[in-house]
């Protein structure tokens, strides 16, 4: 599997999967192949509506939070084979 199709195999998942949270701005955030495990793990970032931080914030300009999902596929088969949580360390 290429990796623009890995790409995009990931942005439908979670796409398809978060749809009734009716997120936004989904987009690549990272991409590794895992060569011992056959397997690509595909970073995802999106916006949901309650990552919102309120009109004063929205109106500084500020930035939405977004929340991150590793979505690993299959590189012979490219079944989605899990998706999990991407946390973020604290600054």
């Amino acid at each position: 599997m290429e990796v623009k199709h890995a790409v995009v195999v990931a942005k439908q998942h979670v796409s398809d999967l978060f749809a009734p949270e009716d997120i936004t701005n989904v987009g690549l955030e990272e991409i590794e192949f895992d060569e011992k495990r056959d397997e690509w793990q595909v970073t995802i970032g999106f916006a949901r509506p309650w990552d919102g931080q309120g009109t004063f914030a929205a109106a500084a300009g500020l930035a939405r939070r977004r929340t991150y999902k590793i979505v690993v596929i299959s590189d012979a088969s490219g079944r989605v084979l899990a998706v999990r949580h991407r946390a973020l360390a604290q600054h």
